[in-house]
C-alpha cells in the first residue's frame, strides 16, 4: 500500500496521541471524586509513562534526528517536527501537574492527617529528629563529587536525583561544582518524629551539606534527574548470541545518551550552564520544575494505613466453576473440568493465582503429564509461574519455554529467569532476532487412557501476578483438539526451523493474523452492502496500522457501524465527514488498566469473538509473534458480548476522541445513572461467584 494513496490530516500523530493518554491518566490525579492517595497513586502512573515515553520514544526520535533520518510519519511529520510539537505539551501537562499535586493533593492530604513538608516547614523538634537520622544512616553513604582539574564529571544513573552543589572557598572568587547523589537505598520520604509527617529526602541532604563541604561556602544547591536513551539500535541478525548481545545492550544503556533534563526552576544559569555543557543538550532537552522531582516515589504513600483515603479494596475471586470444582464431594483435578467445557478468565475481577497458576502447578505435578510447553514476556519477582516450571522439570516433565529476553525494561529480569529455568533442565529458547515473542500462551500434554490430550491457556496478558491484579485481561482454558494441535505447530514454530504458515484455528502473526483481520473486516462490509447490518466492535491498547485504519476507513464509508474501545494512542481519525463517520472510538481509564483485546464481527448474525495478545498496530501484525483464538463456545461468547457492552455503555470513566485530536469525558445524563465499567465488573463478579 503507497503513502500517496493517503492524506496526511486522515491521522493523528502516535507521540501526541499518547501524550492526550497520559493526559487522561493525569485527569484521574485531578479528579476530586477519586480518594486523595489514589490521585497520588495516579500522579506517580504519569510520572512513570512519562519516563518511559522519554526513555523510548523520545529517545528513538533523537536517534532518527541524529541518523539523518527525515522520513514522515503517516500523519507527514519528520522526526524534528515531532520532538517540537511533544515539547510544549509536555510542559503544559506537567505544570498541570505540578499545580495539582503541590495546590491540591498535598494540602489535601494534610488535612486528612498526611503531611509532606518542606524541610523549611518542620518544627525545631522535627528539624532535630530527621538532622539525626541525616547522620545517622544517611550521610556515611554519601559521596559528594567534585568537577575540575583530575576530576572528571561524575557518570550519572538513569532516573536517578541528585544534587548539584555550587561551592568556593572563603575569601575566594573561583566557584566549583560538586554532584551528590540522593541515595535510592534510603525511603524518599523521611518520617520526621510526627505521625504521618514527612519531608523530601533531597531536602534533608540539601539542609546538612555544611557536613559534606566542611570549610567550604555553599552557594547554591539544586535537584536534577536525567533521562537515558532506552532506544538502542542493534543488528540481531548478525550477532552470534543473542542472549550476550542484549546483555551488552543493558550495559550500554547504563550510558546512553541523556535525553531530557530535569532541574529546579530556581537553579542559577551557572548550574544550568555547567549541566548542559557537560551533558551535551540544548535548551529544548531542559525541563525546569517547580516542586518536587521524580514523583513516581509516590507510589510509596500507598502503603501507608488511611483505608478511607484508598480505593475500596479488591480481592479477585476465584472463577466459579473452579471454585464449583473444589466443592465437590470427589477429588476432580482441573483437567476433568476442562474436558466439560472451555472456561473463560477475567482478570483482575477473577483471580489469576486460583485460575492460571492452578492449571500450571497441577500440571507440574500431575504425574499423567507429559510435557508442558509455555510462552514468557513478562513475569512477577518470585514468580509462582518459574517455580512450577521448575518443578515439573525436576519432575521429569519435558518443559520448554520461550522466555523473550527483548522485552522493554525486563531484560535483565528474562535473562535471569533463562538461567534459572536452564539449571532445573529447562528447554529454553530466547526468541528470533529482529522479532519479539509476545503470545501469551501454556500447552499442557497429558497422556491419558484412551490417549494423548492437549490443555491450554490462550490469554491477552502476561502471565504475571503481580499486574493480573492492576491489568484487566481475559484468558480461556481449554481442551480442544483442534486449537491444541495448533499451538503444537506453534511452538515447533518458535522453538524449531518449522516453517509452518497454515493453522487450523489459531491466528498468528506475523503469519496470517493481519490477513485474517482485514477479511474479517471486508466480510462486515459485504454484509453492509447486502443487507445493511455490518458491526465491529474491537478492544485493544493501541491503534496505529495503516493497513487496518485504511479498511477501517473503507468500512465506515460503506456504513459498517464500528466501535473502538482503545485505551492508549490511536492514530485512525474518527468522525471525519464521508470517511469515517460510522466510527466512534472511546478510552477507558480507571482504577485499572485496561490490557484486553477483543475483536467482535457481527458477520450476518454469523457472530464471531477473537481474543488474543496483538494490539492493531504494525510491530504487532508484522514484527512480532502474538496469538489469537476464536471464541466458538456460545455461552463464552455471550459473556464477552456482555462485557463489550458494559464498556460501551460506560459514562463516568469512558473519554470520546473527537475528530480534532481531543478527548470528551462522559458524564451521566440528567436522571441517568452513573454506569463505571470496572466498578460494574467488581459487583458482576461479585454476583456470578454468590450465585
Amino acid at each position: 500500500m503507497t503513502r500517496s494513496a493517503l492524506s496526511y490530516d486522515l491521522f493523528f500523530n502516535r507521540e501526541t496521541s499518547w501524550l492526550e493518554f497520559n493526559r487522561r491518566v493525569l485527569h484521574e490525579a485531578l479528579d476530586a471524586s477519586n480518594p486523595l492517595l489514589e490521585r497520588a497513586k495516579f500522579i506517580a502512573i504519569f510520572s512513570n509513562n512519562l519516563d518511559e515515553f522519554f526513555m523510548k520514544r523520545v529517545g528513538g526520535l533523537k536517534r532518527q534526528i541524529e541518523g539523518g533520518v527525515t522520513k514522515k510519519t503517516i500523519d507527514g511529520r519528520t522526526p524534528k517536527e515531532q520532538l517540537q510539537a511533544i515539547r510544549p505539551i509536555v510542559m503544559e501537562m506537567v505544570e498541570c501537574q505540578r499545580k495539582c499535586l503541590v495546590d491540591d493533593i498535598i494540602p489535601a492530604l494534610r488535612k486528612e492527617g498526611v503531611s509532606i513538608l518542606n524541610y523549611s516547614e518542620l518544627s525545631r523538634h522535627e528539624k532535630k529528629h530527621v538532622d539525626h537520622y541525616f547522620q545517622k544512616a544517611v550521610f556515611p553513604i554519601l559521596t559528594p563529587l567534585g568537577v575540575g582539574p583530575g576530576q572528571p564529571f561524575p557518570f550519572l544513573s538513569n532516573l536517578s536525583v541528585s544534587l548539584a552543589v555550587r561551592v568556593r572557598k572563603p575569601n575566594s572568587k573561583t566557584e566549583c561544582f560538586a554532584r551528590l547523589k540522593v541515595p535510592q537505598n534510603r525511603p524518599r520520604w523521611v518520617a520526621t518524629g510526627e505521625p504521618n509527617t514527612f519531608v523530601p529526602l533531597e531536602q534533608l541532604i540539601q539542609a546538612n551539606l555544611d557536613n559534606l563541604f566542611p570549610g567550604m561556602e555553599i552557594l547554591e544547591s539544586r535537584s536534577f534527574r536525567v533521562t537515558r536513551n532506552a532506544d538502542i539500535e542493534r543488528n540481531e541478525e548478525e550477532a552470534e548470541d543473542l542472549l550476550e548481545l542484549i546483555e551488552e545492550e543493558l550495559r550500554y544503556r547504563k550510558s546512553a545518551p541523556v535525553v531530557r533534563l530535569e532541574i529546579e526552576q530556581t537553579a542559577s544559569s551557572g548550574i544550568l550552564d555547567w549541566l548542559m555543557g557537560e551533558l551535551g543538550l540544548g535548551d529544548d532537552d531542559v525541563y525546569k520544575l517547580n516542586g518536587p522531582l521524580n514523583l513516581v516515589d509516590l507510589m510509596s504513600l500507598g502503603s501507608l494505613d488511611f483505608p478511607q483515603l484508598k480505593a475500596a479494596s479488591w480481592s479477585p475471586i476465584t472463577p466459579r466453576k473452579i471454585k464449583e470444582l473444589d466443592k465437590d464431594e470427589e477429588t476432580r483435578s482441573l483437567f476433568q473440568l476442562m474436558k466439560e467445557g472451555d472456561i473463560l478468565l477475567y482478570h483482575p475481577y477473577e483471580s489469576f493465582s486460583t485460575s492460571v497458576v492452578r492449571f500450571l502447578q497441577e500440571a507440574a505435578t500431575d504425574s499423567q503429564v507429559l510435557a508442558i510447553k509455555q510462552t514468557l514476556y513478562r513475569t512477577a519477582d518470585n514468580s509462582p509461574i518459574i517455580a512450577a516450571l521448575v518443578e515439573a522439570a525436576q519432575n521429569g516433565k519435558q518443559v520448554a519455554v520461550l522466555v523473550e529476553i527483548k522485552a522493554r525494561f525486563d531484560e535483565a529480569q528474562n535473562i535471569q529467569w533463562v538461567r534459572m529455568l536452564e539449571s532445573a533442565g529447562v528447554h529454553v529458547t530466547y526468541g528470533f532476532p529482529g522479532i519479539k515473542t509476545h503470545s501469551k500462551t501454556l500447552l499442557v500434554v497429558r497422556e491419558e487412557p484412551d490417549g494423548i490430550h492437549r490443555y491450554f491457556h490462550i490469554g491477552t496478558g502476561n502471565y504475571h501476578s503481580g499486574t493480573a491484579k492492576l491489568y484487566t485481561d481475559h484468558g480461556i482454558l481449554s481442551c480442544r483438539k483442534d486449537i491444541g494441535e495448533d499451538l503444537t505447530d506453534m511452538f515447533n514454530y518458535l522453538t524449531g526451523h518449522s516453517q509452518q504458515i497454515r493453522y487450523r484455528k489459531i491466528l498468528l502473526a506475523p503469519v496470517n493474523m493481519r490477513a485474517h483481520f482485514v477479511r474479517l473486516i471486508k466480510r462486515e462490509i459485504e454484509h453492509q452492502k447486502k443487507n445493511g447490518n455490518g458491526r465491529i466492535i474491537a478492544k485493544m491498547n493501541s491503534l496505529e496500522d495503516l493497513e487496518i485504519i485504511k479498511i477501517l476507513y473503507q468500512a465506515s464509508k460503506a456504513g459498517v457501524q464500528i466501535d473502538l474501545i482503545v485505551r492508549g494512542f490511536c492514530c485512525l481519525r474518527p468522525g471525519l465527514p464521508k470517511i469515517s463517520e460510522t466510527i466512534r472510538i472511546s478510552s477507558i481509564i480507571g482504577r485499572f488498566l485496561e490490557h484486553s483485546r477483543v475483536f467482535y464481527f457481527y458477520n450476518g448474525g454469523k457472530e464471531r469473538i477473537f481474543i488474543g495478545s496483538a494490539d492493531w498496530m504494525s510491530r504487532n501484525l508484522s514484527y512480532r509473534v502474538e496469538a489469537a483464538v476464536e471464541v466458538e463456545d456460545e455461552n463464552i461468547r455471550s459473556q464477552l458480548k456482555e462485557i463489550l457492552n458494559i464498556h460501551l455503555s460506560d459514562n463516568c470513566k469512558a473519554w470520546d476522541l473527537q475528530s480534532e485530536g481531543t478527548y470528551v469525558q462522559r458524564k451521566p445524563a440528567d436522571g441517568e445513572l452513573p454506569r463505571n465499567s470496572q466498578s460494574m465488573f467488581m459487583e458482576r463478579a461479585s454476583r456470578l461467584n454468590e450465585g
